[in-house]
């Protein structure tokens, strides 16, 4: 059964997409089946990983509106083991829509619950904001990525979303985790940004990853191609840190001497019978 792990924040501009977009695709290079959730009406992480939104004919919004089956949905990338739901602009209006239904903080739960187990990992790009899909997002997972630009006003804002986080376990999810605070942005060229990780570690110990997203022109480059930028660059920073952040993950959740054993057992069912 998936882990299924939301990407939020509600500040933008902190590197959220980047890290849906790029540690979705690591943990598929890492040989993890890895759906991407692209919750946000922006759609940018459909667009990062090569769709044209002008040829989607089904999104998130279709499942959250009409009740079309997430299996309808689901697009295959270029990169094995990764699949997309896609989002589209009518997801803005969704929220309007939904505001009557009954049970409406668990609709994307009920779309994701049928394919949950064709997965390892389901990644939820979150909209920048603490609206009722964000919200359905928080609902629907297991933990939180939480990215936090290493500058001045990292921490604003923060204490709200924890305050959600917090509001979700109490009355909707009370098995959600925040999975790590994430450094994005980084120059370990200033004092500033040096700064603010301490003060982020020291506030918060060891829900801080160890794993730092560097400041990377390939991480910029690579949604204008449509790919992420273990695709655009493999050898690049950004590339290496996001592979870091999914073997970060793994080990966190225990997966890794898991998948260790079942290559093992492939390897034994391959060997030719004496």
């Amino acid at each position: 059964m998936a882990r299924i792990i939301g990407i939020a924040n509600q500040k933008g501009g902190v590197g959220k997409t980047t890290t849906a977009i790029n540690l979705a695709a690591s943990l598929a290079v890492l040989e993890m089946k890895t759906l991407l959730v692209d919750a946000d009406p922006q759609a940018n992480s459909t667009t990062g990983v090569g769709f044209d939104l002008h040829n989607i004919q089904q999104s998130l919004y279709d499942c959250m509106v009409n009740e079309t089956p997430a299996r309808d949905v689901i697009l295959k990338t270029d990169i094995p083991n990764l699949d997309v739901i896609p989002s589209h602009i009518d997801l803005v209006g969704a929220e309007i829509e939904m505001i009557n239904y009954p049970n409406r903080e668990n609709v994307l739960k009920h779309i994701l619950d049928p394919v949950r187990n064709d997965y390892d990992f389901i990644i939820i790009d979150c909209s920048p904001s603490l609206g009722l899909i964000t919200v359905n997002a928080l609902t629907a997972a297991d933990s939180v990525v939480v990215p936090v630009q290493a500058e001045f006003f990292a921490l604003e804002g923060l204490g709200k979303l924890l305050n959600t986080i917090k509001i979700v376990q109490s009355r909707l999810n009370t098995n959600l985790v925040i999975e790590g605070i994430l450094m994005t942005m980084y120059d370990g060229r200033l004092r500033l940004c040096n700064q603010v990780v301490n003060e982020v570690r020291r506030h918060f110990e060891d829900m801080v990853f160890d794993t730092i997203i560097h400041r990377n022109t390939k991480l910029s480059e690579a949604p204008s191609v449509g790919k992420p930028a273990i695709l655009y660059d493999a050898e690049s920073k950004g590339s290496v840190n996001y592979l870091n952040l999914a073997k970060e993950i793994l080990q966190r959740n225990n997966l890794t001497r898991i998948r260790q054993e079942e290559r093992i057992l492939t390897l034994d069912n391959e060997q030719p019978q004496q």
